[in-house]
């Protein structure tokens, strides 16, 4: 029987759609704090979620904040994928990148899958 470990969860929404990014963190998180490997590939404004200091924001009553989430996220070992070219496109710093974020695309993100990978896309 074929076992997959691994997460990988794709996220293109940034601040502006903060459910939908507390829905895709809430999976990730659950994924890392239960011990797979687990990876969200950022991309769109989503990108801006891997820049330290910026996450803010609580989507509803009763939601874990953002930052919570992010926190929670690289405590369990999670990692972020950054999309480089939507990063760049938006003149943003890899300096600022949070510790547990790095620019990588597709070619990265397949890697990552290639083994075996259970996959979200929000």
């Amino acid at each position: 029987r074929w076992v997959v470990n691994r997460a990988a969860i794709s996220l293109t929404a940034g601040l502006e759609d903060a459910e939908k990014v507390t829905v895709a963190l809430l999976v990730a998180v659950g994924a890392a704090e239960s011990g797979r490997p687990t990876l969200v590939f950022l991309t769109k404004e989503a990108v801006r979620l891997a820049l330290t200091g910026f996450a803010a924001g609580i989507a509803c009553d009763g939601c874990p904040s953002i930052p919570e989430l992010l926190d929670r996220l690289a405590a369990a070992g999670g990692e972020l994928l950054v999309c480089p070219i939507c990063f760049t496109a938006k003149q943003l710093d890899d300096a600022q990148l949070e510790s547990n974020a790095r620019l990588g695309g597709t070619v990265q993100l397949w890697e990552w899958i290639d083994d075996g990978a259970t996959t979200f896309s929000y």
